[in-house]
């Protein structure tokens, strides 16, 4: 073996490397650097130790601590809930209908009804609450059963067509085409006279015909001037708000079979804190009345 090479300059043995004339000294590690590596290594040592570290074929081991992360998250879940435990009773006891939009109680309903929809209600009403083909946009003024405080807890509460609910919000349109109550000529007469209506199309030959047809069959429910009446949950037919669309094949589709859309009945499942929260947020969105 040979003896390596000292440096002239500066006295230090080389590694024997050497690159265009530059040679690598054997210089040894700073001390700081030395010690702190040192207390790295006995800092995972005891980590190890205290906490579960190292993997087993079904499990890691528990460290003598007696930390977990679940028991960590279960704690911190405690203290959250005892922190809004008062606030949460208060508003499951209060009439959010009557509730001082401007107090802190409903400040604190509403921030709490925008985490609840994103869990319960976005899956159908969008994260924005905008909607979509079938569910209703609950940031418009459009409303089938109204958009009040009350109104909106009476929908939260009972749902639509829930089976089971007697209080449950429950209309029900004739399947014109498909129970043979009117024709194919005349579902399209009807068609054209709520396309008339809702400024889709210029009147002629069979929206007037459609008119009869209208008043005849669909007036009942959606009113004479065909704005829709709440207490059925009809819909207003003159605007340019559609839940399914306002286009021919679309209508003639709703005319022929009928739709029934349904919504489950929060209450069953929800606490009446969050059916409180849920209501305040929905309402806050700024189509509510």
């Amino acid at each position: 073996m040979t003896e390596p090479k000292i440096d002239e300059a500066t006295g230090v043995p080389t590694m024997g490397h050497e690159w265009d004339g530059i040679q690598e000294l054997d210089n040894p590690m700073p001390r700081w650097w030395l010690w702190t590596f040192y207390a790295t290594i006995v800092f995972a040592i005891g980590y190890c130790i205290a906490y579960p570290a190292i993997p087993l074929l079904e499990r890691a081991t528990a460290g003598t601590l007696g930390w977990s992360s679940h028991k960590q998250l279960a704690e911190e879940t405690a203290r959250a809930q005892a922190a809004r435990a008062s606030t949460l009773a208060a508003l499951a006891s209060v009439d959010i209908a009557t509730l001082d939009a401007k107090s802190p109680l409903m400040q604190a309903a509403v921030e709490g009804g925008r985490a609840a929809f994103k869990i319960n209600c976005a899956a159908c009403h969008g994260a924005g609450a905008a909607g979509t083909k079938g569910y209703p946009n609950l940031n418009d003024d459009d409303w089938l059963w109204g958009g009040s405080r009350a109104d909106i807890h009476q929908t939260l509460l009972h749902g639509i067509r829930q089976p089971g609910d007697d209080a449950t919000r429950l209309s029900q349109m004739p399947a014109f085409g498909r129970d043979g109550i009117l024709k194919p000529e005349e579902i399209q007469d009807a068609v054209s006279y709520v396309r008339f209506v809702s400024h889709q199309e210029k009147g002629g030959a069979s929206a007037r015909r459609g008119a009869a047809v209208y008043a005849a069959n669909c007036a009942v429910c959606h009113g004479a001037d065909a704005k829709g009446m709440r207490q059925f949950g009809a819909p207003n037919l003159t605007d340019a708000i559609w839940l399914y669309g306002g286009d021919r094949e679309t209508l003639t589709a709703t005319v022929t079979n009928a739709r029934y859309g349904v919504m489950p009945a929060w209450g069953n499942m929800l606490d009446p804190a969050t059916i409180n929260m849920l209501t305040a947020y929905v309402h806050s969105l700024g189509g509510g009345e």
